[in-house]
């Protein structure tokens, strides 16, 4: 529930669309509420304590990220009615300001709460909690109108043409197959995608599936929320009250290379920690999955697509614990597909047919190459000449018989700037520094 006084269109938070804010997940009330086990939570204090030693009950419950007063307060009691902890006294009133110790049988209890699970921190979300407000959550999915994209794509040169096809696609929030030469900008196209969306997601720290931890918050994939407003009587901060296992974050974009294997599309287990990493699809639901270069990683092309095939039809998964058990979690992105090779070398009629939109990001024309220098040599202070990019055209590309490239006026623009620094002279697109450049880059090899 929203503090006192809370109005979501005056917006405090400066949310991207405060409307997600309905859907929060409400802060547990009781046991019940949580959906766990007793134990599992019991185990999570255990670890807690075993690792700080001694612990008020309010350390114990911000640890678990879970409220006191009637959760932890509970299982806290049931550690003592076990007697696996003591009462070490404390500065404050009431049990949540006493300090909590373990007992040598809580310690006992402890060591062997490690060998099933060393994960401490945050209790987790049950799967069934996680699938209930993913669903809700995908009908918070903005729609990109074509002034939305003008303005995401502003900074790159994209054709009019070019946007017609993207807008359609990112709008499906299905699946995109972005294919052409090398260098002509579809990374950063996918990337400029993601940012478009806007708005927020919720996260979860981890979830819990037949007592397993699955890790899915990721520092590095995430980007939390602030959700504290002003300053209330006394210097204390209000809070956004709800579900602290879940964390309000940014749309996330996962970007995977070459290193993607079949392996890291499912859970992965640590035989060391003993709790479970989530893979990157379900740390990127709620915002893009972009498999970049495509068809360079080490399992076979067609393998990774047919691992895609359930997911983009019926939009969930199958993920497979290693006690052999699978269970279902939502498919919630937009999957997008970058490569530089020829398509119908990858993947059969079939599988294209399953990818809706297929878009190809061509050569630039003349046009478009001399706008794109124009902006590079603006970005880097240098001042831009067309008749220098006539010279580059006349000189170096036809007589090559090269294809003009939009990553071509970037790169060409950084080694004029090297060879100005070696020869301590300004940079900027005179004969004797482009010549230079173009010798050197512009090859046929």
């Amino acid at each position: 529930m929203p503090p006192a006084g809370y109005a979501y269109e005056d917006n405090p938070f400066k949310l991207e669309n405060p409307s997600v804010l309905d859907i929060a997940p409400s802060e547990p009330k009781s046991l019940e509420d949580t959906g766990l086990k007793i134990g599992l939570l019991a185990d999570l204090g255990l670890k807690f304590l075993y690792y700080a030693g001694t612990g008020t009950g309010m350390g114990i419950a911000e640890s678990m990220c879970l409220p006191w007063s009637g959760v932890v307060e509970h299982v806290v009691d049931f550690l003592a009615q076990e007697k696996l902890v003591d009462l070490r006294g404390g500065k404050g009133f009431g049990r949540a300001s006493v300090e909590f110790a373990l007992t040598e049988k809580g310690r006992e209890y402890a060591r062997d709460a490690l060998t099933r699970s060393t994960y401490v921190g945050a209790a987790p979300v049950p799967i069934e909690q996680y699938n209930a407000l993913i669903t809700s959550q995908t009908e918070e999915t903005p729609v990109v109108s074509q002034e939305d994209l003008v303005m995401a794509l502003g900074h790159l040169t994209v054709s009019a043409e070019l946007m017609d096809k993207l807008g359609p696609a990112v709008n499906s929030g299905r699946s995109l197959f972005l294919y052409g030469p090398p260098g002509n900008g579809k990374t950063s196209l996918a990337e400029a995608i993601s940012h478009m969306f806007g708005g927020e997601v919720y996260v979860p720290h981890c979830l819990e599936i037949d007592n397993q931890i699955i890790k899915v918050y990721d520092r590095i994939i995430h980007t939390p929320v602030s959700l504290e407003i002003g300053s209330a009587a006394g210097g204390r901060r209000q809070t956004f009250e709800m579900d602290k296992r879940w964390l309000l974050c940014r749309r996330p974009a996962v970007v995977v290379g070459g290193e993607l294997t079949l392996e890291t599309l499912d859970l992965i287990y640590s035989e060391s920690t003993r709790f479970y990493e989530a893979p990157f699809q379900v740390k990127a639901n709620g915002g893009m999955l972009l498999i970049d270069d495509f068809g360079r990683q080490k399992v076979h092309p067609t393998d990774l697509l047919n691992r895609w095939i359930v997911p983009l039809e019926k939009r969930v998964d199958f993920l497979t614990l290693h006690t052999g058990k699978k269970f279902e979690i939502p498919f919630d992105q937009l999957l997008v597909f970058s490569t530089n090779l020829d398509p119908k070398e990858l993947v059969d009629e079939a599988f294209l047919r399953r990818i809706k939109y297929k878009i190809e990001v061509g050569n630039p024309d003349e046009e478009s190459y001399r706008e794109i220098f124009r902006r590079v040599c603006e970005a880097a202070g240098i001042p831009y000449v067309d008749q220098a990019i006539t010279y580059l055209v006349e000189h170096y590309y036809k007589p090559r018989s090269m294809e003009m490239r939009s990553c071509h006026p970037r790169d060409l623009v950084s080694l004029i700037r090297d060879a100005a620094r070696y020869r301590q002279i300004p940079p900027a697109l005179s004969k004797d520094l482009l010549d230079q450049a173009c010798e050197v880059f512009l090859v046929n090899l």
